[in-house]
Formats: C-alpha cells, sequence, structure tokens
C-alpha cells in the first residue's frame, strides 16, 4: 500500500475545480486516494491504491475500469455541497466519453455521431434509399410488396452483391478501426503491447467481462442503480443485451456457413441454427435495451453525466430498432411485408455497425482493455 498524506487538500488550501474532465478526475482521484473510506469497493479503488499518483493516462484507465455501480458516491462524506465536491461516477463517466472520441479514427467523427439520433436516423433513411435505389436498378421494383416464399426470397428482393459486399465491407472496417483505438488506448495508459499477450491475465479479464463480475456490487447484492437501494437489475438487463448480442454472431455465422459451404438459403426453417439463436438472441436483446432505457430513466441523475446518458439512449434505442425489425422480418418473411421489412433491417443493421466506433459500443473495446491491466496488475504490480 502506498502512503499518502492524510488529504491532498488542506483547510488552508482552495479547493480548485477544474473544468477539464481529465484534470478533474485526477484531481477527484487524489482525493479518493487519500481517504481511501471506499477501499475495497470496486476494481477501481484496489488500482487507485497502487498509485501514489494519479497521471492523465492512470485517469483514462480509471474512468474505464469503472462499471458505474455508484456505491462509491453514496458512501462519500465529500459529495457536494462538500468543498471537496467529490462526484466520482460523473467524472470519470465524462472522461470514458472524452475517452470514446481521443481514440476514434477520425476523432471528429465522434463528436458528430455519438448521441446525434438525428443524424443516425438520417443515415439510415439513406441507406434505405440507396438499397432501394439498387432493388429498382437491378429489376421490377415491385417485388418490394411482392410475396416472396422458399429459400433465396430475400435475394429475390435485395441482391446478393448488394447486400453481402456493403456488409462484410463495414464489418471489417469496423473491425480495423476498433481495435486501432484499443491499441492506442493501451498504449497511452499501459504502454507496452506484448502484455497484451500474458495469457492468465486475458483469461482472466475475459471471465470478468463473461461473468459481469463487476456489476454485481462484490455479492453485495448488486449496484447502487437505478438509486442508493443495491440492485441487480441492470446486471440482468446487460446479460441479456450482451449474451443476446452473442447469440445474434452465433446466428450470424451459422447462416454464413449454410449459405457458402451447406448451399442452403436463406430464410432458414424455425429450428434451423439461425434461426433459433437469431430468434433468442434478438428477444433478450430487445428486453435488455427496453429495460436498461427504463432504468436510466429511473436512475438518479446526480452521479451521471448527461451527455453520456444521451450516448447511451441513441445506442439502445437503435440497437433495439435493429432486433425489432429483425424479429418482424422472422415473422413476416412469407408475406408481402416481408421485402419492406428486409430493407428496413438492412439499412438499420448498417447504421449500426458504421456508428459501432463511435458510438456506445466502443465501450466495449476500452473496458476489455482496462479489465486486462487491472489483471496484469493484480500478477504484477506496477512500478509508479
Amino acid at each position: 500500500m502506498v502512503a499518502t498524506d492524510p488529504l491532498p487538500i488542506t483547510m488552508h488550501q482552495p479547493v480548485v475545480i477544474s473544468p477539464e474532465p481529465i484534470e478533474e478526475a485526477m484531481r477527484q482521484l487524489q482525493v479518493c486516494n487519500a481517504c481511501r473510506y471506499c477501499e475495497g469497493y470496486c476494481a477501481v479503488f484496489l488500482a487507485l491504491e497502487r498509485r501514489s499518483i494519479v497521471t492523465p493516462g492512470n485517469a483514462e484507465y480509471l474512468s474505464n475500469l469503472c462499471h458505474d455501480c455508484r456505491g462509491c458516491f453514496y458512501a462519500c462524506p465529500f459529495t457536494p455541497p462538500h468543498d471537496y465536491a467529490i462526484n466520482l461516477p460523473r467524472i470519470l463517466s465524462e472522461v470514458r466519453r472524452e475517452t470514446y472520441s481521443r481514440y476514434a479514427l477520425p476523432a471528429v467523427a465522434t463528436r458528430i455521431l455519438a448521441g446525434n439520433g438525428r443524424l443516425l436516423a438520417g443515415l439510415a433513411a439513406l441507406i434505405f434509399g440507396l438499397l432501394a435505389i439498387g432493388v429498382i436498378a437491378t429489376g421490377n421494383g415491385a417485388r418490394f410488396f411482392a410475396p416472396n416464399e422458399g429459400p433465396g426470397s430475400f435475394y429475390q428482393v435485395i441482391p446478393y452483391l448488394l447486400m453481402v459486399v456493403p456488409a462484410l465491407a463495414i464489418s471489417l472496417g469496423v473491425v480495423v478501426l476498433l481495435t486501432a483505438g484499443g491499441v492506442r488506448f493501451w498504449q497511452k495508459t499501459r504502454g507496452s503491447l506484448n502484455d497484451l499477450i500474458y495469457p492468465r491475465a486475458v483469461i482472466s479479464a475475459t471471465a470478468d467481462v463473461l461473468g459481469l463480475h463487476y456489476m454485481t456490487g462484490g455479492g453485495a447484492g448488486g449496484c447502487n442503480y437505478p438509486e442508493e437501494r443495491p440492485s441487480l437489475s441492470r446486471y440482468f438487463m446487460h446479460m441479456l443485451v450482451f449474451y443476446g448480442f452473442l447469440a445474434a454472431i452465433v446466428s450470424t455465422t451459422s447462416a454464413y456457413i449454410n449459405e457458402h459451404f451447406l448451399e442452403i438459403l436463406s430464410p432458414f426453417p424455425l429450428l434451423s441454427v439461425p434461426v433459433i439463436f437469431g430468434t433468442a438472441g434478438g428477444v433478450a436483446m430487445l428486453v435488455g435495451t427496453c429495460g436498461l432505457i427504463y432504468l436510466k430513466r429511473q436512475s438518479d441523475q446526480e452521479p451521471a453525466d448527461p451527455e453520456h446518458i444521451g450516448m447511451d439512449y441513441v445506442f439502445l434505442v437503435l440497437l433495439g430498432l435493429v432486433n425489432l425489425t429483425g424479429l418482424l422480418l422472422l415473422g413476416f418473411s412469407d408475406t408481402a411485408a416481408m421485402g419492406t421489412l428486409l430493407t428496413v433491417h438492412i439499412a438499420l443493421v448498417f447504421t449500426l455497425f458504421l456508428s459501432m466506433p463511435y458510438s456506445k459500443f466502443a465501450h466495449f473495446v476500452y473496458r476489455y482493455s482496462a479489465l486486462v491491466q487491472n489483471r496484469l496488475e493484480d500478477r504484477r504490480g506496477i512500478v509508479d
């Protein structure tokens, strides 16, 4: 444990609250490191205690290690209106939001897209229009409204190349951009990329992610979210979204295998792997996104960053619409509505993927990186 002064700010020193989130986070974290009242509350405070000073890179790392459980806020004796004005969940949320922009490529895209629901709605409408033009240019536009049945009926509406080629290009671009942002973040907060291949830390961090370990409140009945009383509701809603997303990946992968290796064209039978996992994942994500939106509306706003909340809402609504239209497409795949539903669904999916490197989705990359670093420190320690 690092020895520190009892408090970094005395009665003879005025408290200077910085308008810059990074600097303000550093100030608040130094106060927390001296106080130690919240010692052991979560991984943030254990990682903080390994440091005698807090650097900008430390502040970014700790902010992404924070899961916004808010237990520290309700326990802290120095929250506003105290002169120290400690509101760690809010300032770390602000730093996280800045992280998404600082390490994105290009950074300006996050400032433009993140939380801009109208712009994303316009982008979805534009993609829908381009798809419609492509459908009309490749044949009779009336097939939008004509019943299409049997294998390959999706491609009778939107040609294979028009659907698959942009999807592959966008997916590859998303992976490259998110990876690049994660590498830049790691270099700033940790340094050596060799640490990323330390197997035990990676396995432990992956287990933390799969179990949403830091959303359970350390066995104390859950997070202090949406209110001061501990609750597991946020944990369960995140579980639905996270594992629903994994199920959707399984569905998409199995559909690709069916079409390209087994020569089985979509739409697939109800009891096929793509449909079972796609339906389960879609329902789970739809319930989870609606639940998280409800919890956000009920949550205490004092420890929250308003701009981050706006970003959350936009991402959750878009993700929910993708799953809603996907489920509707499954239910009406043999009707005259199939062509329109398919085009709307594909337009929303493309919009979601195009926005991923610049939306709340990017938090997964930075949080996972922070969890790996935390596990490395657990095993190796750090040098201040």
